[in-house]
């Protein structure tokens, strides 16, 4: 029997599946009795499972980053599905079909990871080309480049969603800056693709997805301005001038102000055309990625509207379709 991935689940549904703990946490009710309250996920989405009358022994079972069988039943609850766990069987690894759980498999990683490299080389600045061939025969950098996730829970939050993310925003660039003339598209490219650099190292996503110590104490938009400093005097090497001052501030100032607003992390508001259309193109990217997963994670609904997303202060109307 094939298996049922979470975006097809509806209420009322038996589960006896294999998921991806996400996120493992032993709560207590205000009575003091212990339940379980996990995040499952597999390729096509997460979704909370909640295991009542749970035992220390029982949660010691399983961890985050591992594979378990669930058995349980799906309810809707405030509008949202979620599944009530009644038995958790431990899988290891080696039993597991790896392209039940990745959102992306290897063949699209090596097409975005391709196209990546087609854009960067189409730069024409010679000293931001040179500063992309400094990054792209970093191996170690690349590596991770295309491994991380763009984030931990709110967009492309899945094992190589930067490089999925970032390719769809140069993408988006390219199609925006001839629209506008006084843009400058290498810088705009560049931009796009350093911006969120630092999560590299900000996040960690060997297993479950997570904060390192350096992104905790720093931040992914402190560390890329440093990548980019460091990596800027191998540009200036490969061309064999200096790497001029002013377009190195404009690149580092794209990338601390891609956030757009102080109230959004941003350390400095926009202050350049190309950092304007950044912030907005980037903002575009991971709202459309977010309510896109939204939409498939809620599919199993027979409401109209999807559930109430925090980040985004609103639902979805899904129709009738």
């Amino acid at each position: 029997m094939p298996r049922r991935f979470i975006n097809q689940l509806a209420e009322r549904d038996q589960i006896n599946e294999v998921f991806l703990i996400a996120d493992k946490q032993l709560r207590a009710n205000r009575q003091g009795n212990l339940y379980l309250q996990l995040r499952l996920a597999d390729k096509s989405g997460q979704l909370t499972g909640m295991l009542w009358n749970a035992t220390e022994a029982t949660a010691n079972l399983i961890e985050s980053g591992q594979y378990a069988r669930i058995h349980g039943t799906m309810q809707l609850y405030n509008n949202q599905l979620q599944m009530i766990v009644t038995k958790v069987e431990r899988v290891p690894s080696e039993q597991i079909d790896e392209a039940d759980f990745a959102t992306l498999q290897t063949a699209d990683v090596d097409r975005l990871a391709k196209r990546l490299v087609e854009m960067l080389r189409e730069v024409r600045n010679v000293h931001l080309r040179s500063l992309a061939e400094s990054f792209l025969v970093d191996e170690a950098f690349m590596t991770k480049f295309t491994t991380a996730p763009a984030g931990v829970k709110n967009h492309h939050a899945f094992r190589g969603g930067l490089l999925e993310h970032v390719v769809s925003l140069m993408e988006l660039c390219s199609s925006v800056a001839p629209h506008y003339a006084e843009l400058d598209p290498d810088l705009l490219r560049m931009g796009a693709f350093l911006h969120d650099a630092g999560k590299i190292d900000e996040l960690t996503y060997e297993k479950e997805l997570g904060y390192s110590d350096e992104g905790q104490l720093i931040g992914h938009v402190v560390m890329a301005v440093g990548m980019v400093a460091e990596k800027s005097l191998e540009a200036a090497k490969l061309s064999g001038e200096a790497f001029p001052r002013e377009l190195l501030l404009r690149l580092q100032h794209m990338i601390v102000s891609h956030h757009g607003e102080y109230a959004f992390g941003s350390p400095k508001l926009p202050m350049t055309l190309e950092a304007m259309a950044l912030h907005y193109l980037d903002n575009l990217d991971a709202k459309m990625h977010a309510v896109k997963q939204l939409l498939q994670e809620d599919s199993g609904s027979e409401s109209h509207w999807t559930s109430y997303n925090a980040p985004l202060s609103r639902k979805f109307f899904k129709g009738t379709r």
